[in-house]
């Protein structure tokens, strides 16, 4: 009792909180306009006040993650190229390259049967039958999957492309291959194409073009005249100095800061135009040569290629530029075979056609008059 006696009044030590008082009508007006003035003025704020995107934020952000990210610097900089391009060692590493490069380009070097054109190529024969083999299944499941038919044996379709073939293969250089023969019941293509291996195609379109053996045989006779020059495996071998070229451009352009995805579509496009399609052009003019001689060899009449092509361009469609395309225009092949015709007249007459034809026509004829009974 004393010691409560003795301590100060509560009042002096904690004064009692008084109860609020309810604000009125004008009190409460005055504190919700500064307030709605604050919140309009805060949102009328000009755009040009606004804060930039914290790209700074973000570089410290990147270097607080890296502390030593102020340290990096680029792999290539205009000081290295320099110094680089003054440097002794760079000019003997280039010379060893290019010389190195030289050497085994004119290593590679042989020339091309019947057309006598010289031509680099790294790739053998086994190479070439293997890409073909990938491609005959490709071209197989492709072909299963468009729910193609495969003409049989007895169709005179058939039956047909196998007469001519068995009469240009002799004269191909190419009797020990595998040849298999596929016709693809198709009206609406005019293709034809053998792959490396000894596989033929034919689709069914071609053959109202070709309306007679010996157009079959100029057709026939290009596309075994690939497989003469081999140029899957020329195609192959340029693939590896264009490659060589486009990479190295991409490399250049991503070190200037260019996209190497557009630099990629950019570069293969150029080569395409200034490489891939002449070369293609060159081999398609090749294998027209190497087919009419082979033809001609072989007894057909090479007049019929020339035929065949004019038929061909009245049934062309839209054509793009020759310069864009991988094959000559129906119009320079026709006047390149007009020029061929008679080297190939000769080479036909060399081959003493005229009495095979003569013997193989009495032949014919006995037969059917039941002289000669089989």
């Amino acid at each position: 009792m004393s010691r409560l006696l003795r301590a100060p009044p509560f009042s002096l030590r904690r004064p009692v909180p008084l109860p609020p008082i309810p604000p009125t009508t004008a009190s409460r007006a005055a504190s919700i306009l500064p307030a709605t003035r604050t919140a309009l003025l805060t949102r009328l704020r000009p755009l040009a006040r606004t804060k930039p995107p914290a790209l700074p934020l973000l570089r410290r952000y990147a270097t607080y993650r890296d502390p030593h990210g102020r340290e990096i610097r680029p792999l290539i900089t205009s000081a290295s190229v320099s110094r680089a391009a003054r440097s002794p060692g760079t000019y003997v590493v280039i010379g060893i390259a290019v010389s190195g490069a030289f050497i085994f380009y004119f290593s590679n070097l042989e020339t091309v049967p019947v057309s006598g054109r010289t031509r680099f190529n790294v790739y053998g024969p086994d190479t070439v039958r293997e890409a073909g083999e990938m491609q005959y299944k490709a071209t197989m499941y492709e072909l299963e999957k468009a729910g193609a038919r495969i003409l049989p044996g007895w169709d005179w379709r058939t039956v047909r492309v196998k007469r001519v073939m068995r009469k240009l293969i002799p004269f191909s250089g190419m009797a020990d291959e595998a040849w298999e023969i596929f016709v693809i019941e198709d009206p609406h293509t005019a293709n034809a194409f053998v792959l490396p291996g000894g596989k033929v195609f034919v689709f069914s379109g071609i053959l109202p073009l070709a309306r007679t053996d010996d157009a079959l045989a100029a057709v026939l006779g290009h596309e075994i005249a690939h497989n003469v020059a081999d140029h899957v495996g020329e195609r192959m071998s340029a693939a590896i100095g264009t490659n060589i070229v486009l990479y190295s451009a991409m490399a250049l352009v991503g070190f200037l800061g260019f996209g190497p995805l557009l630099m990629h579509y950019v570069g293969s496009r150029f080569l395409d135009i200034a490489f891939g399609n002449p070369m293609s052009r060159l081999q398609e003019s090749e294998a027209d040569y190497i087919g009419l001689i082979m033809m001609s060899e072989a007894c057909f009449n090479p007049a019929d290629a020339v035929a065949f092509w004019q038929r061909m361009e009245q049934a062309k469609g839209e054509e793009v530029p020759e310069w864009l395309s991988t094959h000559p225009s129906n119009v320079s092949r026709i006047k390149r075979i007009q020029e061929w015709l008679p080297e190939a007249m000769e080479r036909r007459q060399n081959s003493d056609c005229h009495t095979t034809t003569a013997f193989a026509d009495l032949f014919r004829r006995a037969l059917s008059q039941g002289i000669i009974i089989i």
